[in-house]
């Protein structure tokens, strides 16, 4: 009785010290696989204004301080990420100070946020969110021309005024896939890989 007992021990002390392998073999390949997916970016909707087309000027009133103007060669050199979000729209206010973040970080680019709706609801939004040192626009017809669907949503116009990418942003990531895909002239990151494909 004793003898057998001791057989089944061992034998079960084998099958789990052969599972635990197994389990950090496939733990490694996961971290393979990983390794070896390429960032996506921003996903890009096929509306409104084209990349590498002139963006229409705009001149509005800006929540937060004097009236912004996009669409036109800047003076200073900067690109303009404009923003689309939303006082509803959770994802836009998680990535809102990674948002931040990125743009502290890339002194050639000045943010914008933009939406639509009732000033009263985004003036809740802008102290709730402490967004009172951005602008912050409100405009239908900026959303309609670059055919903003979904949010967040992000906008890309470098200094000459020249849309250089869009797309669906809702990454740190996404974010740096615009800037990105502006420094390479591409209209996106899935371009870039496309190119480097052939």
């Amino acid at each position: 009785m004793d003898q057998t007992l001791l057989i089944s021990n061992i034998i079960l002390w084998l099958l789990v010290l052969g599972l635990s392998g197994v389990v950090l073999m496939l733990a490694r390949q996961i971290g393979v696989l990983h390794e070896r997916i390429t960032p996506v970016g921003a996903l890009m909707v096929a509306k409104g204004v084209k990349v590498g087309e002139a963006s229409p000027r705009f001149e509005l009133e800006n929540l937060n301080g004097p009236r912004v103007v996009i669409g036109e060669p800047r003076s200073d050199g900067t690109s303009t990420l404009i923003f689309f979000v939303s006082p509803t729209c959770p994802v836009c206010s998680s990535i809102l100070p990674v948002l931040r973040r990125t743009v502290e970080q890339t002194p050639d680019l000045t943010l914008v946020l933009a939406s639509d709706g009732e000033r009263a609801e985004h003036e809740k939004f802008v102290a709730r969110k402490a967004l009172n040192d951005l602008p912050y626009v409100l405009s239908g017809e900026l959303g309609q021309v670059f055919g903003i669907g979904k949010l967040p949503y992000g906008v890309l116009i470098d200094a000459n005024g020249i849309l250089r990418a869009h797309g669906l942003v809702n990454s740190r990531e996404h974010i740096e896939s615009l800037i990105e895909a502006e420094r390479e002239g591409v209209a996106s990151i899935q371009d870039y890989m496309a190119r480097g494909t052939k």
